[in-house]
């Protein structure tokens, strides 16, 4: 599977949907922002590292990938739900580097320049969330439940 970017998808989406997105997002910011006035912008920090978009992002695949199959004629609820999971995948890799970055941040940050820190982070951020997708792409371990949206 090669990463790449698919323009296209931006015109399969309907306003309704897009707002979607916006509502879930803007909803879990002002949860962590709730959170940080209470308990201290360290806490609240933690809950924006949570992509403010997924909920909506995956459910939205999951009907997308549901809606193809069946015009084909076919039953989409398996493919949707195997789409929605590969989401989840991804998101919990690139949640690792995110993890990684906000480390460096926190421990750099105070003692050297911000451009650099945040050069770096990004940097080791990239670094560490595609060799995590490469190695899961290289292992074994790349089928999941006999998933097919899963192997090579």
């Amino acid at each position: 599977m090669l990463v790449r970017l698919d323009s296209s998808a931006l015109r399969q989406a309907k306003w309704n949907q897009y707002a979607l997105r916006f509502l879930f997002g803007g909803l879990i910011t002002v949860a962590a922002g709730l959170v940080a006035k209470e308990y201290g912008p360290i806490v609240g920090g933690l809950l924006l590292a949570f992509p403010a978009i997924f909920p909506a992002s995956v459910t939205l695949i999951e009907k997308h990938e549901k809606e193809r199959k069946e015009k084909k004629g076919l039953n989409g609820t398996l493919r949707g739900r195997q789409a929605a999971s590969v989401d989840a995948a991804g998101s919990a890799m690139g949640s690792l580097g995110l993890i990684l970055f906000a480390i460096l941040i926190w421990q750099f940050v105070s003692g050297h320049h911000s451009w650099e820190v945040l050069l770096g982070a990004t940097a080791a951020w990239l670094l560490v969330s595609v060799g995590i997708w490469n190695i899961r792409k290289h292992s074994g371990t790349a089928r999941l439940a006999g998933c097919a949206i899963f192997r090579k």
